[in-house]
């Protein structure tokens, strides 16, 4: 027994170790690397406080502010994935899946849409469109939808497939609104609309990313004191009262908070597909039977991922950069199949 100990501890540390290892590397090439053409030399002279005005500018106020808004959103939609695809039992559910995404697509596109009229009726320029705003309205969308589902799950009492099924549904009448009101009125706006409808980091500021920032702290130091519950909520509702769970209340307040992290993600970068699907299977097959490391392998997963994805859109599509949405849908299927083929 004790012999094997080590082993078995260098099997599950040794894919920890070059996780850690990978994330740092794209890190520093997320920093370093870019379609402007920065020698090495001035990205690191930058970050140590020198540089060029140049230089300063396209890493201080392009890359940097990209990277950490990425980051966060990364960890929004994975743990958000986690706790639906947990409380739902459900493996395929993530926010799009739950119409959360959907919520917000459809406010951002009335909002994109109309506004322009609504903040200076005289004017029918994008210039003139308070986009500061998107992600706030963004975030209202998708906690709407979230709430919609949860008041009609239980009102109906719904069990967890089944607010998966009403999920789907209310997401695919959101999407078709949007849809809708993009082909009759969008058309003087459908650069916009579909930058953010296939989720970018393209133009992300700091703005962006400190207005995830209360998100992800409120979100991450929630996640301890709510351990408990979320470990119940894997069973049904019977089985977990059983062991003294108060299930509706604490089920709304795993929900409330998977709606906030996806909300506010999608507000701020998009509906970045797959992210909230794969991560959390990619973390459990890492972590194996150690359930206690699914957690923090969602959120460094979820970190990695789309940091990597928004480095290789930088780099492939050059001036001409192809969204992070579109880099996850390409390679986020084949390694959902993969994963799903390993899991009995």
């Amino acid at each position: 027994m004790t012999a094997s100990a080590p082993i078995h501890r260098s099997f599950l540390f040794g894919p920890v170790l070059a996780l850690l290892a990978m994330m740092v590397l794209v890190l520093v090439a997320a920093v370093f690397l870019g379609v402007a053409d920065i020698p090495p030399g001035d990205v690191a002279a930058v970050l140590t406080g020198h540089g060029s005005d140049q230089a300063r500018s396209i890493i201080l106020d392009i890359r940097l502010p990209r990277i950490v808004t990425g980051i966060l959103a990364g960890i929004h939609f994975a743990v958000a994935g986690l706790l639906l695809q947990t409380i739902t039992r459900n493996p395929l559910a993530d926010p799009s899946i739950m119409g959360i995404s959907q919520g917000a697509t459809l406010t951002v596109t009335v909002f994109l849409v109309f506004a322009v009229y609504i903040h200076d009726p005289g004017s029918n320029t994008l210039a003139e469109l308070p986009l500061a705003w998107l992600p706030a309205i963004g975030t209202l969308g998708g906690m709407a939808a979230g709430g919609l589902i949860y008041a009609l799950a239980f009102r109906l009492d719904l069990g967890p497939l089944r607010i998966t099924l009403c999920g789907i549904a209310i997401g695919a009448v959101l999407h078709a609104g949007a849809i809708g009101l993009i082909a009759g009125w969008g058309s003087a706006r459908i650069e916009i609309l579909l930058e953010w409808l296939s989720g970018s980091l393209y133009a992300r500021s700091w703005t962006h990313a400190l207005f995830l920032v209360p998100f992800t702290i409120a979100g991450l130091a929630a996640l301890p004191v709510l351990r408990r519950s979320i470990d119940l909520l894997r069973f049904d509702s019977t089985a977990a009262r059983s062991f003294g769970l108060s299930y509706r209340t604490q089920f709304s307040i795993v929900l409330l908070l998977s709606c906030g992290l996806a909300a506010s993600a999608v507000g701020a970068v998009g509906p970045i597909i797959f992210v909230g699907l794969v991560v959390p299977h990619l973390a459990r097959f890492l972590a194996g039977r150690h359930f206690a490391l699914v957690l923090p392998l969602t959120i460094a997963l979820g970190a990695f991922i789309v940091t990597l994805g928004d480095l290789l859109g930088r780099l492939l599509g050059q001036a001409e950069e192809i969204p992070i949405g579109v880099i996850t849908a390409l390679f986020g299927v084949p390694v959902l199949i993969a994963l799903l083929r390993k899991i009995p």
